[in-house]
């Protein structure tokens, strides 16, 4: 069964631990997704509490098709990177962001001055992503461009913290932003979504599961904010980043 993202996968994952010992769809073999990252717990989960396999991919809508995870994949490659190029994609990986080039992709925009800044001399396309190729040609995706926090002077990756504490039982769904703030020149907010009857979270408490798991002192949010759920766009149930900053930014 093919669908979204991320949030699509959580859809499946509620319904099963709501009849734990029933499968939600009893033909169901294989999911299949893609449009927003796919944090390693997500994998695990599925697997575990579904009992199906999961292949997940890369794409955007200039290039509908960059990478695919395949059932012959390693579970460590299902779990933690974007599956393989199909033949006729060029991946590069240039300062750390990935570019691609290849018969799958755009041929440019209406405006041309956009085109101009999206290509480069090669005729790559800059994805904004973040990532690097494995040993085997698979993709692991770290970030995004626009979405490194820059606190002191230091990059913080916001996906390594998310993927941290999408493993807290107290976190259904998180979205790590960078806040502006006078003295670090950016902060650091962890905005969670629990799951159903998951008890309260702090931040002593998150900071301190994250120190646990190995994170960096100075990667520690210094805001923790829960909602009810995260914003989502329409489509593919991506988080709207954007309208967090929007509303936590103060």
């Amino acid at each position: 069964m093919a669908g979204g993202s991320t949030a699509f996968y959580s859809i499946f994952l509620a319904e099963q631990r709501r009849q734990p010992d029933t499968p939600v769809v009893p033909t169901l073999r294989l999911l299949a997704g893609g449009g927003a990252p796919k944090p390693p717990e997500v994998y695990h989960r599925v697997v575990r509490e579904m009992g199906v396999q999961l292949t997940h991919g890369y794409g955007m809508t200039e290039v509908p098709m960059i990478t695919m995870g395949s059932p012959d994949d390693t579970a460590e490659n299902l779990a933690t990177t974007e599956g393989r190029p199909p033949e006729g994609m060029e991946i590069r990986i240039v300062d750390g962001e990935v570019r691609l080039r290849g018969e799958a992709v755009c041929q440019g925009y209406l405006d041309p001055r956009q085109t101009a800044e999206a290509f480069d001399e090669d005729g790559f396309l800059r994805t904004g992503d973040l990532g690097h190729l494995t040993g085997s040609g698979h993709l692991v995706l770290t970030g995004r461009l626009k979405d490194v926090i820059i606190r002191k002077g230091e990059n913080i990756s916001a996906k390594e913290i998310e993927d941290l504490l999408h493993r807290h039982p107290a976190v259904g769904d998180v979205a790590v932003i960078g806040l502006p703030d006078a003295e670090r020149g950016e902060r650091v907010c962890a905005v969670v979504e629990q799951p159903p009857g998951a008890g309260a979270l702090t931040l002593d408490a998150m900071t301190s599961y994250l120190r646990a798991e190995g994170l960096s002192v100075h990667k520690l949010p210094e805001q923790l904010e829960v909602v009810d759920a995260l914003p989502r766009n329409e489509t593919l149930r991506k988080v709207l980043k954007y309208r967090l900053r929007e509303r936590y930014a103060r």
